[in-house]
Parts: C-alpha cells; sequence; structure tokens
C-alpha cells in the first residue's frame, strides 16, 4: 500500500503555490523622498503583521524607466490578501484608524501608477 502511494505521489503533477504579491507601480510626489515612502512602508508592516500582508519598497536599478518605485505586498494566498484588504478598506470608514492615517500618508506621498496581483508559484 505504501508503494502504491508514493508511485501516486510522484506520478501526479504538484504545483507549490506559495504567496500572492499585490504590485503597485508609484510615481513619487514632489516633496515626498524615497526614504519618507520606506519609512510609510514600514510604519504600515505594524499595521500588516496582525493582518497578513506584509509589504517591501523596490527602487529600480535598471528599468526602461526610473522614474517609479514599486510596492510589494505579500500574504500568503489570495484569499489572505482579500481578507487583508477587506480590513483595510473598512477601517477607511474611521478616519483615526490606523489603516486611514496610513492612506492619508501614502496619498500624500504618491500618486499610484498601475496594480497588479500574482500568485507565485
Amino acid at each position: 500500500m505504501k508503494r502504491l502511494l508514493a508511485a501516486m505521489l510522484l506520478i501526479m503533477p504538484m504545483t507549490a503555490m506559495a504567496d500572492y504579491l499585490d504590485v503597485i507601480e508609484v510615481k513619487l510626489n514632489q516633496g515626498c523622498t524615497f526614504s519618507s515612502y520606506v519609512a510609510i512602508a514600514k510604519d504600515f508592516n505594524e499595521w500588516g503583521k496582525a493582518n497578513g500582508y506584509m509589504a517591501e519598497v523596490l527602487m529600480p536599478v535598471q528599468r526602461s524607466s526610473l522614474d517609479t518605485v514599486f510596492w510589494v505586498g505579500r500574504a500568503a494566498n489570495a484569499a489572505a490578501f482579500g481578507k487583508a484588504w477587506d480590513t483595510w478598506r473598512d477601517a477607511q470608514a474611521n478616519p483615526d484608524s490606523v489603516p486611514a492615517k496610513l492612506w492619508k500618508r501614502l496619498a500624500a506621498c504618491s500618486t499610484n501608477v498601475s496594480r497588479s496581483g500574482f500568485d507565485t508559484y
């Protein structure tokens, strides 16, 4: 029985799904520095830890356009991202919530150019 099970596992195609990536290309607004934007991302991650979403900021070194940066958020999967998004969105109704205050800082510092979501394998 063990051999049969082992053989079946070897024959079956297996795809390992890892994280869901939330990639937002942003242009920094006048008066907002890269280090200011990174500081917002760091503060965001304090909120994100409890909500299953962490972010990092990518600065292009080689690219056709060097005037944008990338916010790359990571969640365990699309469902976890959706849950974090729902929490983030719903908290915007309360201007004193951490997400609302973070959103205000993000909007003052940057303008979204594009947004994409990716499953990683």
